[in-house]
């Protein structure tokens, strides 16, 4: 083969590499774009649905990557407030939501009731517990109860040991958690004697049976309002998940 032969074919296959490379660095940026993440702010009593349903969702919707940060209602909507980066916000309790739209944080036309659930008092399965007015008898030292100042399910408790007139009798046995699914892992692990949590909360163990549902009329409605918070490029994105959400699809899981 002739010296010109093989720079000619040494020219094609240098061009041809580039092109090739040219196409991975161009398919590589698509795909990059293609892809959105949704940050998800949601009550810690929400922690496994939300993940169930963000996997059912995914198997139509390959191109959404989530993110999720589960805790305290008050405390995610404080870090909202003070600038995370959130797309959906799902507190246990209207309140948070409440503040969020009051602050201009909340997109207009998004925010929708999701969830209900019901306040519930757990004991260990050993327990001799039988119903909220056995929590005064000196075998019950410790109850588990988020905390009122920051946790919704704490606030509900409150509200429902206020009605049942035992608040101020078992204010010394109560051990305050950072958000639901801490005061039910004190009663799991024994820490305390008992708790109250949601009933969703309690469906996830077998280590606590139920003692009692709290009478509905003794705390407020407990509800979960879903909505897009403001100032994000994946608004679109977030709403047609909200959407998901609440379909009847969403709704068998949660």
């Amino acid at each position: 083969m002739s010296s010109e032969n093989q720079a000619s074919r040494g020219c094609r296959l240098r061009c041809c590499t580039a092109t090739i490379i040219a196409l991975v660095a161009l398919l590589g940026s698509y795909c990059c774009q293609a892809q959105t993440t949704l940050t998800v702010s949601a009550a810690a009593s929400l922690t496994d649905a939300i993940v169930e349903t963000e996997s059912a969702y995914k198997r139509a919707h390959a191109e959404i990557v989530f993110a999720n940060s589960f805790g305290s209602s008050g405390i995610l909507a404080a870090q909202i407030d003070q600038g995370a980066p959130v797309d959906i916000s799902v507190p246990a309790a209207t309140k948070p939501m409440d503040d969020l739209v009051a602050k201009g944080l909340i997109v207009a036309g998004t925010r929708c009731n999701l969830l209900r659930n019901k306040l519930v008092l757990i004991a260990p399965l050993d327990s001799t517990l039988h119903n909220f007015q056995g929590l005064t008898d000196k075998s019950i030292r410790a109850i588990a109860l988020g905390d009122p100042a920051s946790v919704p399910a704490g606030l509900y408790g409150k509200q429902t040991l206020l009605s049942l007139h035992l608040w101020d009798q078992l204010n010394a046995k109560l051990v305050l958690g950072k958000d639901v699914r801490q005061a039910l892992t004190y009663v799991e692990t024994g820490n305390a004697d008992a708790g109250l949590v949601y009933a969703t909360d309690a469906m996830t163990t077998s280590k606590v049976r139920v003692i009692a549902s709290a009478p509905e009329s003794t705390c407020e409605p407990i509800v979960y309002p879903a909505a897009v918070v403001k100032g994000r490029q994946s608004n679109t994105a977030a709403r047609m998940f909200i959407d998901y959400l609440a379909s009847p699809a969403a709704q068998a899981i949660f």
